[in-house]
């Protein structure tokens, strides 16, 4: 009986886990962290890069194989239908033919060495890419983390200008105030509900794309963490330091190696290559004996009318690493004078944000709490309290945006800085 119970429990205990699993998977909270890692991790691009990346490895393998050997049969030295044969040995013979290229093996090994450095390249590329879906998430989910605090700042205001609105219609049938207010007071209500649409149309519009970055049913619904704060730790802005953290630098470095594995490579081909035949002759005369032939060849790649082609791709190969390099130097000066620049601006910023959270927001939330009391005690005209209520508003607002506009520097920062 016992046994029986508890199997029930526990049949009960299943159903209401199931019946609460996709509550539980719609209030999932999702930190910044790990939506990167997601990306990071599920993204379908980056993973085209590794797939790349693969095949380039076992191109690289495949530069290591031979040619297949050639075989063939025919007849050696046989006269035609119908001419005189004068000795036996004039019928010819049957022959069957083996030849195989044997490659350089240094032309082969260079050849490798330069293939497998594209799978770098890729690996390199991969890094830029991943840089680019990291700012894009982070200002989606700084997007979504600023929208969610304006909701939260319309709703309470919201209230307040409820509150004053049934204060008129309660003072309206005494002739203790004007229609005329009740009309503002309720526009002004579908004015802050309008906000708070396109407000919820932003967070609609950052949850999807979040899902498809990490690879994810758009619709797959999670929140944010809306207490969190992007904190910024300026870098050092040198050269060297810039170009050991930027992932386009380092792409670019790959580029330039893998030409320089390329010289290499097309050097590699002054050195010869090699060639072995072998034919067996079976006389058509009887009474003849059986003849082979052996044979090796050697090319002669020094010759003045086929050395031109890799030395002038060589030459070629030259000048672009020549330019790569300089395009390298000048991204470096770029970066670091707009470095310099962001890091100025995002300054700015916070001397802004600090005066208005400090002095400016407190004071106009104390005067429309001045204005409000006026108001309950009927001294004060409605139009003033609403004036007060749409500064404070509107302030707060800004300083939200202000906000999200240096969440977004930072972005920038930190995408330039590791591009």
């Amino acid at each position: 009986m016992n046994y029986v119970n508890t199997a029930s429990w526990k049949s009960i205990l299943l159903a209401i886990n199931i019946l609460l699993l996709p509550f539980a998977a719609a209030a999932q909270t999702l930190p910044l962290d790990s939506v990167l890692a997601r990306i990071d991790g599920n993204n379908l691009l980056l993973k085209s890069y590794a797939q790349k990346a693969e095949g380039f490895r076992h191109s690289a393998d495949a530069a290591m194989a031979w040619m297949a050997p050639m075989a063939g049969a025919g007849t050696f030295m046989t006269p035609y239908p119908g001419q005189m044969v004068m000795d036996g040995r004039d019928k010819g013979s049957l022959m069957i033919q083996l030849e195989q290229d044997i490659p350089n093996p240094a032309k082969r090994q260079a050849k490798k060495r330069f293939i497998a450095s594209q799978g770098n390249a890729e690996t390199a590329a991969r890094g830029v890419t991943l840089n680019e879906l990291r700012a894009t998430a982070r200002k989606l989910y700084y997007g979504w983390v600023i929208s969610e605090r304006k909701q939260q700042l319309l709703k309470r205001n919201e209230k307040i200008m409820q509150m004053m609105l049934e204060i008129e219609k309660l003072r309206y049938p005494y002739n203790q105030s004007q229609l005329g207010n009740s009309y503002r007071a309720e526009a002004k209500l579908e004015e802050n509900a309008n906000m708070l649409r396109m407000e919820e149309g932003t967070v609609m519009k950052s949850m999807t794309w979040l899902n498809s970055l990490m690879n994810r049913p758009g619709m797959t619904e999670f929140s944010v963490d809306t207490t969190w704060e992007p904190g910024f730790a300026p870098a050092m802005h040198d050269t060297a330091s810039i170009a050991a953290a930027r992932q386009d630098i380092r792409k670019m470095e790959e580029g330039i190696r893998t030409m320089q594995l390329g010289i290499r490579s097309m050097q590699a081909e002054k050195k010869p290559d090699f060639r072995i035949r072998f034919d067996h002759m079976l006389p058509l005369a009887s009474g003849m004996p059986k003849a082979y032939s052996v044979m090796g060849m050697l090319s002669i790649p020094i010759a003045p009318w086929s050395r031109g082609m890799y030395r002038s791709e060589i030459k070629s190969m030259e000048q672009n690493i020549a330019a790569m390099e300089n395009e390298r130097s000048a991204m470096l000066q770029e970066t670091q004078g707009m470095l310099y620049g962001m890091l100025a601006e995002i300054r700015q910023m916070d001397r802004r944000i600090e005066s208005m959270e400090r002095v400016i927001v407190p004071s106009l939330r104390k005067a429309l709490d001045a204005n409000f009391a006026a108001y309950q005690e009927n001294r004060l005209q409605l139009p003033t309290v609403i004036d007060a209520w749409e500064a404070l508003t509107m302030t707060e607002t800004g300083v939200l945006d202000e906000k999200l506009k240096r969440y977004e520097m930072i972005v920038e920062y930190e995408k330039a800085l590791y591009r």
